[in-house]
């Protein structure tokens, strides 16, 4: 399955609490069972104002029913075309 970066849009994220954290990741989870096998959550990043999410997913459209029923906005979702770590400029095996 192919793999989504997913921009969310969310005022002080950044400034989560850990039982906000808790609470979120586990809506989201739980989204995530009612959806079945057609996603899986990888993990996320918490800037200031912004959650950047790392999904394995069959399409966008499962990813936006997952926002749906989380209840939290995916404004941005991004097929990843490439992987690139420092690993890269060794050259082929």
């Amino acid at each position: 399955m192919p793999k989504f970066l997913i921009e969310r849009e969310i005022p002080g994220a950044g400034s989560m609490t850990p039982d906000q954290l808790q609470a979120a990741a586990s809506k989201s989870v739980q989204a995530l069972k009612e959806l079945g096998a057609g996603i899986q959550w990888l993990h996320s990043y918490f800037t200031d104002n912004k959650v950047y999410c790392v999904y394995v997913a069959a399409d966008e459209n499962i990813i936006l029913e997952h926002a749906r029923k989380g209840g939290f906005p995916a404004n941005r979702i991004s097929r990843v075309r490439h992987l690139l770590d420092p690993s890269a400029a060794e050259g082929p095996a």
